[in-house]
């Protein structure tokens, strides 16, 4: 702003008393200094009189919540069942716990944090009842990692933002106990294979975990980004599955029941399972690799010249090892800068700087993890499985540059 101010004033040298008094209300004349370092007369904006001068008046006081500026308008894109997460107005990798995406079957329950319990009991030693306070008394541990909805694809349409394509996904620092130092409490019997997880809300969630995964890397968790989970996250207390598919990563946890066979809930049978070349397929727990650019793209405006492109990329499976970004609609890929920290199972954000020309083309990017495993073209998902129900939808995706500068999506069907 001091730049345009001192642009203004050496192009018009000569300004009138009447300009720059004007009355004592309406203007005001400053001295500023030019890059060379002279000083010369400025004019104070209208606005830099008037009431919006924050120089004026005191501001708010310290308060017991803090809030976020009422300039910033970032919300979720609520449906009946979802809310997804804006991921074209985040910077870095965590997401804000309040715009951290909701999936729910049955909305979210009240519960009372002193009242609620964890039973665990099936193929153990010592079945066991929890309270919130007994699950603290544990050793803590803490991880920042993603979730995903398996459902998290939707195309059909030019004007949809990131949000929509696949807004639920989101990324936070878990808190909680794990699950093998509670295993370990109530002694799992050997030929124990799987669990059940139950949630207390109203459509009761189930859903059966292999024992092996329990023991690797699942946490009982009761905090999010340092601070008690949210309701709509699972409060008091719900099961984290690390790369998983989020309806396992089951909320309001109330029971775990251990077993030798998995109990083929409603959830894993009728629900959460895919077409796979005219077969169902069942289990498929791990979130396969997926990137996207959060910018440009709809309904973002570009101008010519240097642009930052920007997005995040993930995968179930382990870290992010490589992001390719393709500016000339696939034909020829160039490798994006990661941002540290690369973390296991978690978001990673990557930047390419491009010189857009200013003609019409497609941008894109894709995702190569550590096992190998890159990420595959809508058309390629499609040859791979035939009909699809679009979960464990991860296809890379396009956003159409136009000679104006508008941003628009590339719209694929995959049924």
């Amino acid at each position: 702003m001091k730049n345009k101010i001192i642009q203004l004033t050496q192009r018009d040298t000569k300004i009138s008393r009447r300009k720059l008094l004007g009355g004592a209300a309406t203007a005001a004349v400053a001295i500023v200094q030019t890059a060379e370092g002279k000083n010369v007369q400025a004019a104070l904006t209208q606005a830099q009189l008037s009431d919006d001068d924050p120089t004026k008046k005191l501001g708010t006081f310290p308060g017991e919540i803090g809030t976020r500026s009422s300039f910033e308008k970032l919300v979720k894109d609520p449906s009946e069942t979802s809310s997804r997460s804006p991921l074209q107005d985040f910077y870095g990798i965590i997401t804000p716990s309040d715009l951290h995406f909701e999936r729910h079957h049955g909305g979210v329950p009240v519960i009372d944090p002193t009242k609620h319990e964890l039973l665990i009991h099936g193929m153990v030693s010592k079945p066991m009842i929890f309270k919130l306070a007994d699950l603290k008394r544990f050793p803590s541990v803490s991880r920042i990692a993603f979730l995903e909805c398996s459902g998290n694809f939707r195309s059909g349409k030019e004007t949809l933002r990131p949000q929509e394509i696949c807004g639920l996904t989101s990324q936070s620092e878990w808190t909680g106990v794990k699950l093998s130092t509670i295993f370990r409490e109530v002694g799992i019997k050997p030929n124990a294979t799987w669990f059940l997880a139950e949630g207390g809300d109203a459509a009761v969630m189930t859903r059966s975990i292999p024992v092996k995964k329990g023991l690797d890397d699942v946490i009982i968790a009761y905090a999010q980004n340092g601070e008690a989970i949210r309701p709509e996250q699972g409060y008091p207390i719900r099961l984290f599955v690390p790369g998983w598919e989020g309806n396992t990563n089951v909320k309001w946890l109330r029971r775990i029941e251990l077993s030798d066979q998995p109990f083929m809930t409603r959830e894993e049978t009728s629900k959460y399972t895919e077409f796979v070349n005219g077969k169902v397929r069942q289990f498929s727990f791990d979130i396969d690799a997926r990137s996207i650019i959060t910018f440009p793209s709809y309904p973002q405006q570009v101008e010519k010249g240097w642009i930052e492109i920007r997005g995040i990329a993930w995968s179930g499976r382990g870290k992010v090892h490589k992001v390719e970004v393709s500016v000339d609609a696939g034909k020829s890929w160039q490798i994006a800068n990661l941002q540290e920290p690369i973390l296991d199972k978690a978001h990673t954000a990557f930047r390419y700087l491009w010189k857009w020309d200013g003609n019409a083309t497609e941008i894109m990017s894709r995702v190569t993890d550590e096992t190998g495993y890159t990420q595959p073209t809508l058309k390629q998902l499609v040859e791979a499985r035939g009909e699809s129900n679009g979960y464990h939808f991860n296809p890379i995706t396009a956003w159409q540059i136009k000679p104006d500068g508008s941003v628009l999506f590339k719209p694929e069907s995959f049924r």
